[in-house]
């Protein structure tokens, strides 16, 4: 089946986009519940898009098989959930950058902060802070994390959803 011949069926675009997301949301759990990796505060960051997409997807397929179908709306749908994915990589390439130590994470990463200046506040922050690190690696495989796969399946959602929402509108 060709990408054109995709496109023209728009409730197959969301079914394709719905099960991709539902895969990756799969596959994290999946590495935490049964593989035992606990995410980051920036791995829980890069689920969300996901679940915003299987919310849109599911949209996108009970107004999709409406006839007619209609047309603006389905293809804003496909667009947001393009936009979404787009917002994932954008996510997951700054986990990936906080990996590598190209720059520091947020507050929330464990990584760094501000210095405490009494004892209460040594305390506070101690009792306060996450007990998962985003600049460690817990799993890669040919040198690539978790985020960084997740940087190039975001970006392939992206130009696939993307070209499809154009496609629709076309129609």
């Amino acid at each position: 089946m060709t990408i054109a011949e995709i496109t023209q069926n728009p409730r197959l675009v969301f079914a394709l986009l719905l099960g991709a997301s539902v895969a990756a949301l799969a596959a994290a759990f999946a590495s935490q519940y049964i593989g035992g990796l606990e995410p980051c505060v920036l791995c829980l960051y890069q689920r969300v898009p996901y679940g915003v997409v299987i919310v849109l997807s599911g949209l996108g397929l009970g107004l999709s098989g409406l006839a007619p179908p209609p047309k603006g709306v389905i293809a804003g749908i496909g667009g947001l959930c393009a936009a979404a994915f787009l917002v994932n990589a954008g996510i997951a390439t700054f986990h990936v950058g906080v990996e590598q130590q190209w720059w520091q994470g947020t507050e929330a990463c464990g990584g760094g902060g501000t210095m405490a200046r009494t004892i209460e506040e040594l305390r506070a922050q101690i009792f306060a802070a996450p007990v998962v690190r985003c600049d460690v690696v817990p799993w890669s495989l040919f040198g690539i994390s978790m985020a960084g796969y997740n940087v190039l399946a975001s970006l392939g959602l992206f130009v696939a959803s993307a070209i499809a929402a154009r496609e629709m509108w076309r129609r």
